[in-house]
């Protein structure tokens, strides 16, 4: 009988017919509780308490038998924790932070679950309290261990700080293992019940095994001699049916083919003859619970699909062989040379002075003709990377619809809006043609790409949202993205889909690099496993992650690894900076490239100071009101110099956004994801703000020549390398490079002074050499300028929200 008031919270295979029951509570009685399969299930034939370390390993601690609350970690479950580091533990029982280095709070060695583990042993009843007490793992040298947002007794706090939590009722006897006298059937409607009360079930879902079910066979749609193969990975499926017809105006007739199961969770049919052209899209069912989003009548868009006419579908069955090979004598520039600037592609050839059609106006030809113009506005500014937002098929409505792109529906196929003929496949070879007017400006091609979420209709949902997206034990997403549906990328497949998929960007439409939208959603792990795959197949490739998500930030995670990471530490300290806020420390150590805990190789930050989300620089800084920029004051675009001043000269990889060099503002508006108005370049503000235009331009110039090799450094300079320079009370500071002589006799000084009151920089003896100015905050030198140039005094004179550039050797 089971005990009243008792309830099955969740159930879960950990083996085709092995899993794990978890109740409300402790269960109590002396007889395992009385549960069922049903009504598709097999019968049980083992039922049996999970050991209490089993769950303490998940939850952080247990109770023993003696009554002990044990708390208790696997160091080898955390790889970033130091061998033979202490650990302590810390919560609301013993002050936090007050517990590091306390002795009664230190865990010791033990062994659990047959591996070693860091345990501390208490008597349970001070701990068993309501409300939950909070806890979390913390080692000698301050460093928090992170608690994994999936774990049964997360708690976030108002801060959004995950801790684990002690509840009462749940201590380790509350979960059971059980057996089935056979596999279950994954496509098959199975919970799990009380075997003496009809209510209370709750579904069987596959556990952490389903996620690496996985498959080699080539995916989508194969065209090869004399026939087509279509391939879906849907483990969980009942049936798959595809939908064919060779026009797209006779898609309500389409022929219906029954797809075959395979062994490996691919369905599989293989139809007479070359379908190149022809239009496709499925359609499947399986389990009707909490865990599956399967729809008959839905149309499915092939995940793999190389082409679709619009976010709805159909896909387009394309043979590769008949795929134009993209041109390869381009050569990537190495990282440390790069100048990057974000750009979309609506917003680069909205407004462009160059003569186009309206429809070629919003899309990929249109971009390409404003490349190839003698006047393309990012070839005279001087960056050698354009960073292009996400251009792979998105969730806008049709082609007049302005959308940035970060709601994916298929992540092989070219956006549908930005070519001139969707329906026969033209987006892809525009694309093409895209990337490699770029290249011939000598301008390398990152993409913008989104794998943490999908956008609507959300196709890969239908095919399995069990596998494909993370959940918890009742099946509501994660919405860690804040776009409701994060993707389960640790899933085998999911992995392949987005490898195969990066690959395919790579191979045949000849990009040079990604960056990932919310890459901590993807995980160091993931993360890793896509930078072998795509540095087997393209060496040189850029990879930089936006290395956070609503969840946390993973750029000390990826130091060992080769992605940059957008450096928010250093966007917001120089919007800061620039209008007296900030230090002379930070100073310091955003200029020499954020070393430590941010990046261990010089271009492993990407310093930026305006992206595509929120305010625009201009915006965020200006004196105005109603961060409105669009008609900056004297002061706006003195700070604006600075910024890009420090931005180019600091050591790191130099982002803008299209735009920055001529004040773009959007108005003081925050998020503008669907204003094309706002978004636009208005490249007339290269006529009102030429000098802040010339300005960017000289020192992207400076960067990139012999004369500021200093500043693009390969790996990270001795400590000698840099010589810094400051005075009490002031934020100003002075910067020499190569100030031991470690890299040759040219040295370069650098000046800046953010504040409202001229100052003066003791430099001493580093005064006494050769130096001659290149720039100051408002404009660079040409030679035969005769202009007045500060001189190097020992006391280096800075005006007011001044800078200067020398060079010496």
């Amino acid at each position: 009988m089971s005990l009243p008031g008792q309830r099955i919270i969740a159930a879960w295979l950990t083996a085709p017919d092995e899993g794990l029951v978890e109740l409300a509570r402790d269960w109590t009685a002396v007889a395992p509780p009385p549960l069922a399969l049903g009504p598709e299930g097999p019968a049980l034939t083992r039922l049996e308490p999970e050991p209490e370390d089993a769950f303490g390993r998940e939850s952080g601690y247990f109770v023993n038998a003696a009554g002990e609350l044990v708390f208790c970690l696997w160091p080898e479950d955390h790889p970033g924790l130091e061998p033979g580091a202490e650990v302590f533990l810390a919560g609301d029982f013993n002050g936090w932070q007050r517990a590091i280095g306390a002795a009664e709070w230190r865990l010791g060695p033990a062994s659990l679950d047959g591996a070693a583990a860091l345990v501390r042993a208490a008597p349970a009843g001070p701990f068993l309290t309501d409300p939950p007490q909070r806890f979390k793992f913390v080692t000698g040298a301050h460093r928090w261990l992170p608690v994994p947002s999936q774990v049964p007794n997360a708690a976030r706090d108002d801060r959004g700080n995950y801790n684990r939590a002690i509840d009462p009722a749940r201590t380790g006897r509350h979960r059971f293992r059980f057996a089935t006298a056979g596999p279950v059937d994954l496509a098959a409607e199975v919970v799990v019940r009380w075997a003496d009360h009809p209510d209370g079930a709750v579904p069987l879902r596959p556990g952490d095994f389903f996620f690496q079910l996985k498959s080699h066979r080539p995916l989508g749609a194969v065209v090869g001699a004399g026939e087509t193969t279509f391939r879906l990975f849907a483990p969980r499926a009942r049936w798959v049916r595809l939908h064919l017809a060779e026009r797209l105006e006779g898609l309500d007739a389409a022929a219906t083919y029954e797809l075959d199961r395979r062994c490996d969770g691919i369905w599989e049919a293989r139809l007479e003859g070359g379908l190149h052209g022809w239009f496709y899209w499925y359609t499947l069912d399986g389990p009707h619970n909490a865990f599956g989003a399967f729809d008959p009548g839905r149309r499915v868009l092939d995940p793999y699909a190389l082409a679709t006419v619009g976010r709805e579908g159909p896909g387009i069955v394309l043979d590769r062989a008949r795929i134009a090979a993209p041109d390869r004598s381009f050569r990537t520039p190495a990282w440390q040379d790069l100048v990057i600037a974000e750009a979309h592609v609506r917003d680069l050839t909205a407004l462009a002075p160059v003569t186009l059609p309206a429809e070629e106006r919003r899309g990929f030809t249109g971009l390409r003709h404003w490349v190839e113009s003698p006047d393309f506005h990012l070839a005279r500014l001087g960056v050698n990377a354009v960073e292009l937002q996400p251009v792979v098929e998105f969730d806008a409505a049709g082609p007049a619809e302005y959308h940035w792109g970060y709601m994916p529906v298929n992540w092989f196929a070219p956006a549908s809006g930005y070519g001139l003929d969707p329906a026969a496949a033209s987006p892809l070879r525009e694309l093409q043609e895209l990337v490699a007017a770029f290249h011939r400006r000598g301008m390398a091609v990152l993409l913008d790409v989104v794998y943490n979420h999908v956008g609507l209709p959300p196709h890969l949902l239908h095919v399995d949202k069990l596998y494909y997206f993370e959940q918890d034990g009742a099946g509501v997403l994660a919405n860690w993205s804040a776009c409701g549906n994060d993707v389960r990328a640790s899933a085998a497949m999911a992995r392949r889909l987005i490898i195969d998929s990066l690959v395919h960007l790579v191979e045949v439409v000849g990009v040079d690099g990604f960056r990932f939208d919310l890459a901590e959603l993807l995980g160091p792990a993931v993360l890793r496993e896509i930078e072998a795959a795509l540095k087997r197949v393209k060496p040189d490739v850029v990879l930089i992650a936006e290395p956070w998500s609503f969840r946390g930030h993973i750029a000390r995670d990826l130091r060992p690894t080769g992605f940059a990471s957008w450096n928010d530490g250093f966007r917001d300290f120089l919007r800061d900076y620039v209008r007296g806020a900030g230090t002379a420390e930070g100073f310091v150590y955003f200029f020499q490239g954020s070393p430590g805990e941010f990046a261990a190789w010089p271009a492993q930050t990407v310093n930026y100071t305006e992206s595509h989300d929120d305010r625009t620089w201009i915006d965020t800084i200006t004196e105005n009101a109603d961060h409105d920029g669009a008609r900056p004051t004297l002061n706006d675009v003195r700070r604006t110099h600075l910024m890009a001043a420090i931005l180019f000269a600091a050591i790191g990889l130099p982002m803008i956004a299209a735009g920055q060099d001529f004040l773009r503002s959007k108005r003081g508006v925050n998020n503008t994801y669907q204003r094309g108005d706002l978004n636009a370049l208005d490249y007339r503000r290269l006529y009102r703000f030429p000098a802040t235009h010339a300005y960017f331009a000289g020192w992207i110039a400076f960067r990139r020549s012999e004369r500021g090799r200093l500043l693009r450094q390969y790996s990270r300079p001795g400590a000698g390398f840099f010589r810094f320079f400051s005075v009490p009370g002031s934020t100003a500071a002075a910067a020499i490079y190569n100030a031991d002589g470690s890299q040759g006799p040219q040295r370069i000084l650098f000046a800046v002074n953010p504040t409202p009151a001229d100052v003066e920089l003791p430099l001493g003896e580093a005064a006494g050499a050769d130096w001659r100015q290149l720039a100051d905050h408002e404009r660079f030198f040409e030679p035969g300028d005769r202009e007045p140039t500060l001189p190097v005094t020992a006391e280096l004179f800075v005006p007011a929200l001044g800078c200067g550039l020398w060079i010496a050797g």
